[in-house]
């Protein structure tokens, strides 16, 4: 039996994410349903971005990640199914594929939507649901839809960076509030080269060294880490680094603009070389 994840910006407030597990039964019966999150920002693709890639690598090869994020965000007929590393990713053709995979993936096809029925959610996720119950059954990916080379294609934003610094932009406040920016660990290292540096972030606030773990400092101190993620982390320990210093993650104006333009100092962390 196949194995399925799920990650939305739906929430769990009202019965959509039941509804979805209930079309996922009866068109796989016994497969295991794993949700990744349905607390999304709505319209924060590189927030779905970050969860997904950190979570998806997790799960064994074969498995079929549905991502129900930002499904109107234009008028279409089909959705995606896409394979990836050994994984299959299906979601609407709204540029989050491609951010997921962090490149164009293997082998892409469109799931046709039923034209005389409503595009509703439900409905979208019949359709990804009936696509993972032929292909568990032993269907190709080819088999399940029809091969498309052209998608919408979106990047994620990529730290600036200087001889002497490498800025990033918060992309995710977890439920701690701790602050997630998009420095990788293999970013910071190479950027850094061995010398010193102060993380800035608020403008006024600093941080000169790399925790391993949050009881490096004492109970609210602030701190630096990377997480199990791997990407920089600005947090308090046992307290909330976004409330205190006012961090903040996109809002939806700035993610059509997708420029660092219009981020304010309140969502930027700028690491210093000395």
């Amino acid at each position: 039996m196949p194995i399925i994840t799920l990650t939305s910006d739906i929430g769990l407030q009202d019965y959509l994410t039941g509804a979805i597990k209930g079309l996922l039964l009866q068109n796989c019966p016994g497969a295991q349903v794993v949700d990744v999150s349905h607390h999304i920002s709505p319209f924060n693709l590189p927030q779905a971005t970050y969860i997904c890639r950190a979570a998806f690598r997790h799960f064994p090869e074969g498995t079929f990640h549905l991502v129900l994020n930002n499904l109107f965000d234009r008028k279409a007929d089909y959705l995606l199914m896409a394979s990836h590393n050994g994984h299959y990713i299906c979601c609407a053709d709204n540029g989050l594929l491609t951010m997921i995979a962090g490149e164009m993936p293997a082998a892409v096809v469109r799931l046709p939507l039923d034209p005389a029925v409503p595009k509703n959610t439900l409905t979208l996720a019949r359709t990804m649901a009936q696509a993972v119950q032929r292909m568990s059954s032993g269907a190709s990916l080819q088999d399940a839809g029809t091969p498309v080379t052209e998608i919408v294609v979106k990047n994620n934003l990529q730290p600036l960076t200087g001889a002497d610094y490498i800025e990033g932009q918060i992309i995710h406040i977890d439920n701690f509030e701790n602050v997630v920016v998009n420095i990788t660990k293999e970013q910071f290292d190479e950027q850094r080269n061995g010398r010193q540096f102060a993380i800035f972030f608020r403008r006024d606030e600093m941080i000169r060294n790399i925790s391993e773990t949050y009881a490096d400092v004492p109970e609210g101190q602030k701190l630096a880490l990377f997480n199990a993620a791997g990407y920089l982390e600005i947090a308090v320990n046992k307290g909330n680094a976004a409330g205190l210093f006012g961090l903040q993650g996109f809002s939806r104006d700035q993610l059509q603009q997708a420029t660092y333009q219009h981020l304010s100092f309140y969502q930027t962390v700028r690491i210093i070389f000395e």
